[in-house]
């Protein structure tokens, strides 16, 4: 998924990650979302690398495209699991 829009910075608290794009905006996503950043310690989610693309933290082995994240989506790396 290809956007224009690029992440600025990124910064959480308790529950949630926010993400400052270059036009302006600000989105939040529960960490939820992100079962790797939701577990990771505050000295590795620091560790984040804002790229033209997204976000991306080595050490953990994780990455974010603002254009998921405008989408509203999720970790794709892992299957989905549905309740009835």
């Amino acid at each position: 998924m290809s956007t224009s829009v690029s992440a600025v910075t990124v910064r959480f608290d308790a529950d949630s990650m926010w993400v400052e794009l270059s036009d302006g905006r600000t989105i939040g996503v529960p960490l939820a979302w992100f079962p790797g950043l939701m577990h990771a310690t505050p000295e590795e989610l620091a560790q984040v690398r804002v790229t033209r693309r997204g976000l991306h933290w080595e050490a953990l082995n994780e990455d974010i495209s603002v254009g998921g994240l405008l989408a509203g989506l999720g970790d794709q790396s892992r299957e989905a699991i549905f309740a009835a």
